[in-house]
């Protein structure tokens, strides 16, 4: 959606490096964005954007207004499902829905024979999967680790909106995650108690309040009693008015050191 930073251009080097060629779209969907959320202050500029994208030897970028994707009397929704109405979708009703409409669309209007998203966005990563199988689309989407600051915290285009000393508490989240792959290592497969270790990691930090944390099954997102294959942990928050989300797959004995 714009205000590009390393993670986005990471991905741009992995289209680059695999296909030769990259097209970008930069479009800041207004149906994805619900009642009292960020649509207003989402941060945004452009010709700095357009200036990146070059350095990156990016070939095309597609920009469109939002009567160009939504023009008078579109009525037409894309529902991926019960992926779409957990996690985020629970928190956000209605979120994912339309980021499975505009993706449709994009990859309607590109044909793109990859598409490359980054795993930050886990659970969006999930519903375009499904979206693209389930319609038969011809584009393989290829998820791109994520990228992240010297202190850990994801890169997002909202961390910008950070005070200072809601950056300072910010990479709290992402040591939650790396706890939840330690104990995981470390042999516990209960995955109520890894949560909890998440939730009071959390809420030692007093900045930060917990939207919520999960350990799931990482291709249908449902809830797990145990993690005995690879789980998505995953966690959402707010730091002021700022929500930030970020995740990690636990893999059983593979996640000392993440």
């Amino acid at each position: 959606m714009g205000y590009l930073h390393a993670g986005h251009l990471s991905l741009v080097e992995h289209a680059k490096r695999e296909c030769g060629a990259a097209a970008v779209s930069i479009f800041v969907n207004p149906a994805q964005f619900g009642p009292g959320e960020d649509l207003t202050r989402y941060p945004r500029d452009l010709e700095r954007d357009l200036c990146l994208l070059e350095s990156a030897g990016v070939e095309l970028v597609f920009t469109p207004e939002p009567a160009e994707i939504y023009p008078q009397g579109f009525a037409t929704r894309v529902d991926v499902g019960p992926v779409a109405s957990r996690l985020e979708g629970a928190a956000r009703p209605g979120h994912f829905a339309a980021v499975a409409t505009v993706v449709a669309k994009l990859f309607n209007i590109f044909q793109p024979t990859r598409a490359y998203f980054g795993q930050k966005d886990a659970q969006q990563t999930v519903v375009v999967r499904h979206m693209a199988r389930d319609l038969n689309l011809p584009v393989e989407v290829v998820v791109a680790p994520t990228v992240r600051e010297a202190d850990g915290l994801a890169m997002s285009s909202r961390n910008v909106h950070l005070t200072p000393e809601q950056r300072a508490a910010a990479p709290a989240l992402h040591r939650a995650l790396l706890e939840a792959g330690a104990r995981v290592a470390a042999g516990e497969r209960n995955a109520s108690r890894i949560r909890r270790t998440m939730e009071v990691m959390l809420s030692a930090q007093p900045r930060i309040a917990t939207d919520y944390v999960s350990v799931a099954d990482p291709e249908t997102l449902e809830e797990l009693g145990d993690v005995t294959g690879p789980a998505l942990a995953s966690l959402a928050a707010r730091l002021g008015s700022t929500r930030l989300i970020d995740n990690l797959i636990l893999e059983p004995g593979l996640n000392a050191g993440a």
